[in-house]
């Protein structure tokens, strides 16, 4: 009997919440024609799935360090975090790195994380072709969120490492188990054929955005599209969104601050697809980590317990953003209440304690954690909503194509959509005049735009490497340069190491350059 797994690393039947309504629970081990499928089996699968957006080795903690710490907006804050998040900041990566593939925590590391959501979207499609006859659609559409969520997971794998082991639902175990890295290209060509199938059977709208219809699979396919520089299919895809705002119930938020809000972001248009976290903590693994590390230590501004003070920006990410954007005031903490009611400056942060850095800290996370009171031990117990994929991006994805092709009326026009609601602020005053519009777009503004609208969003990093900036956002003119030297290697760093016991256990498998 087969136990249908995928790498050797990989841990299968963690038990953790999904979204806010659905629950995983362990998946059989017999095969789908040696047991009884019927749809609530299917469901329980494929929520399963989705469960792992949530689990700490994803965005929150195990995966959010390195793209956020990896960027040039992100730099450790604390000098006493452990050294696995250090390496990330200044590009000392071991190929050991514990946040990749920790082998005595195999289930709090990102490389077996992603592919556990690449095994549950397998295991659905093998149950869904067992299942008995549906309605019309019903199966198409489990189908479509299957495919949807292993494409999005091979989208991070493909982008982290490159040439990577391409496991569908068809391969064996004694396949998977010496599977050789497929070929950029062709993951690529599986990702966008199943967000293209995704697109075509998933609902044009959910209330419950945790969960994506097809405006999701849309936007990442045009996120896709961006990524490999074919920038006519980029702009029709992001294009076509835009024409179908009304269709799919999309549309900017009027009010920045609310789309990190955990109440208000749950009534706002803007969200396409999100995490939902839902103030759950099952072992430890279903926690709002995010929250706490970019939190510091001794802040009451949101819930007493603060943070740890891990992910802050260097001091220019702050200095250079014009004072009157509002997205600069939701963006940032510069100032934060003691225990004691005493307001701090950030120049003074570390009196309240000695691992914070005097440096402004993100207030996206925390400001959310902290809108509800299930928000304690250090705001990890949240019912925060982590934006994947919302409008202001599908715009931004736009207007850049549109740059691209030379439609520099097109990219003005998507740019300063987003540029006027943030001079707007939250609606209740005069509107600033930063920023100000844009006229004549180029590529370089509409990358500046992705940095301050989307900052702090585990964009930032992507764009670097697939604009290869490298070299330049790390040098001496760089928003880090003050900070300890980043060993930036453009022939090494634009690509994490596989881990050495995949490499052990499988033969086939080969390390990247400089590892």
């Amino acid at each position: 009997m087969k136990a249908y797994k995928y790498l050797f690393a990989l841990i299968l039947g963690l038990s953790m919440v999904a979204c806010s309504d659905l629950e995983e629970n362990a998946i059989s081990e017999l095969e789908p024609d040696e047991r009884v499928v019927d749809l609530q089996t299917v469901e329980t699968t494929i929520a399963g799935a989705y469960g792992n957006l949530s689990a700490r080795a994803f965005l929150s903690r195990g995966l959010g360090l390195p793209i956020m710490l990896r960027s040039d907006m992100v730099a450790i804050g604390n000098p006493t975090t452990a050294a696995e998040r250090i390496e990330h900041d200044i590009f000392t990566v071991s190929a050991t790195n514990p946040l990749i593939l920790n082998p005595s925590n195999p289930e709090r590391s990102f490389w077996p994380r992603l592919y556990q959501m690449v095994r549950g979207a397998n295991e659905t499609l093998r149950e869904v072709a067992a299942l008995e006859e549906q309605n019309p659609g019903v199966s198409e559409e489990i189908a479509g969120r299957a495919r949807f969520i292993r494409a999005y997971a091979y989208y991070h794998l493909v982008r982290l490492f490159g040439d990577i082991p391409y496991l569908d639902e068809k391969i064996t175990t004694a396949e998977a188990s010496v599977a050789p890295r497929t070929p950029v290209e062709t993951v690529y060509e599986n990702i966008i054929a199943d967000f293209e199938y995704a697109k075509e059977w998933l609902p044009d709208s959910r209330a419950n955005r945790a969960l994506p219809g097809k405006a999701a699979a849309s936007a990442f396919l045009a996120s896709v599209y961006l990524t490999r520089g074919e920038y006519q299919l980029a702009y029709n895809e992001a294009t076509d969104i835009i024409n179908k705002a009304g269709t799919y119930n999309l549309a900017l938020e009027p009010d920045y601050r609310n789309i990190f809000h955990a109440e208000n972001t749950n009534f706002s248009l803007e969200p396409i697809f999100v995490i939902d976290f839902v103030a759950t903590n099952i072992n430890d693994e279903s926690r709002d980590y995010l929250a706490a590390f970019t939190g510091f230590f001794g802040q009451a501004t949101y819930y007493p317990s603060g943070g740890w003070s891990v992910m802050v920006p260097a001091q220019k990410v702050y200095d250079t953003w014009e004072d009157g954007d509002y997205r600069k005031d939701v963006c940032f903490d510069d100032e934060a209440l003691d225990n004691s009611g005493n307001l701090i400056p950030f120049t003074a942060f570390s009196s309240l304690d000695g691992r914070n850095t005097n440096r402004p800290h993100i207030s996206k996370y925390t400001a959310m954690a902290g809108d509800l009171p299930q928000a304690n031990t250090s705001g990890r117990d949240s019912e925060s909503n982590y934006q994947l994929m919302r409008y202001a991006e599908v715009l931004l994805i736009a207007a850049e194509a549109a740059a691209e092709l030379g439609n520099t009326a097109e990219a003005d026009q998507w740019i300063n959509m987003i540029r006027e609601r943030a001079r707007n602020g939250d609606g209740t005053g005069a509107p600033s005049a930063a920023p100000a519009n844009i006229s004549g777009a180029t590529v370089e503004d509409v990358l500046e735009e992705r940095r301050l609208e989307l900052a702090f969003e585990h964009k930032r990093w992507y764009d670097i490497v697939r604009r290869k900036m490298g070299n330049e956002v790390f040098g001496p003119n760089g928003f880090e340069a003050e900070l300890p030297t980043r060993n930036f290697d453009p022939s090494r760093d634009y690509l994490l190491p596989i881990p050495p016991l995949e490499i052990t256990n499988n033969p086939n498998l080969t390390q990247n350059p400089g590892y």
